[in-house]
């Protein structure tokens, strides 16, 4: 019980770690705005495939059909509700790499909006080790891959935006380890539930998922890449695709 819960924490701490990953690349190299927007891009395929295949396929098998629907539109409200509510504390745009010339950011804004972004993916790492079969190999990977973009564009907005590196990287940390702690909640409190509860939570942290794709990631593969960012994301579903049934 108690490896089982560590194990947790490090897989969720290893998907946001990629969060710092994309960090150092943003912060010290220079990366065109299109390649950005095409990692962007392919990340967002990688997570729609996990929804897909992963997520919502185990929901459905867990639940059912009105699990599933509940907890898949709960999941967007809930993250649409908080997202409207931190863009109009300025982290409208956190995840843009080129900012608006109007843009007005607020640090604990941005801060708190990559928290809740990465909030829906952890849980969802933890939720798939219920049943002691161990993590969703998909899962992660889909998680790790699609945020190494998330915090290279982020970051490349805050160096802009004047973010000194103690602070960049200080809050990137405290995010992964925010990850950390969500996987472990996401396997700890569901584990010992009724499969209908496990289901909800894994459909709504799919739609919680699939809304902050729409909102943030999606827009800003598009911002860039124009014609390509949608051959580049079934790029990255097709890859994820493939890991579902591999793994």
């Amino acid at each position: 019980m108690l490896w089982d819960l560590v194990l947790s924490g490090l897989w969720g701490f290893l998907g946001g770690f990629a969060l710092i990953i994309g960090a150092i690349m943003g912060f010290y190299f220079r990366i065109p705005p299109r390649l950005v927007a095409g990692i962007m891009a392919f990340g967002s395929g990688v997570l729609l495939s996990a929804i897909s295949f992963e997520l919502l396929d185990e929901a459905y098998y867990l639940g059912g059909f009105l699990d599933v629907a509940a907890g898949f539109l709960v999941g967007a409200i809930i993250f649409t509700l908080t997202n409207l509510y931190l863009a109009r504390k300025g982290a409208k745009h956190r995840k843009r790499s080129q900012r608006p010339q109007d843009f007005e950011g607020s640090g604990v804004a941005i801060a708190a909006g990559s928290v809740i972004d990465g909030i829906p993916e952890s849980i969802a790492i933890g939720l798939t080790m219920i049943g002691g079969v161990g993590v969703s190999t998909a899962t992660l990977v889909a998680v790790f891959l699609s945020n190494i973009p998330e915090g290279l564009s982020s970051t490349v907005g805050m160096k802009s935006d004047g973010w000194k590196p103690t602070h960049v990287f200080g809050l990137w940390l405290v995010i992964a380890i925010s990850t950390a702690l969500a996987s472990i909640i996401g396997y700890s409190v569901f584990q010992y539930l009724p499969d209908a509860f496990t289901s909800v939570a894994l459909a709504i942290a799919a739609g919680g998922i699939l809304a902050m794709l729409v909102d943030t990631m999606i827009p800003e593969a598009f911002s860039q890449s124009h014609d390509l960012s949608g051959l580049i994301t079934v790029v990255g579903f097709t890859v994820s695709f493939i890991l579902s049934k591999l793994y």
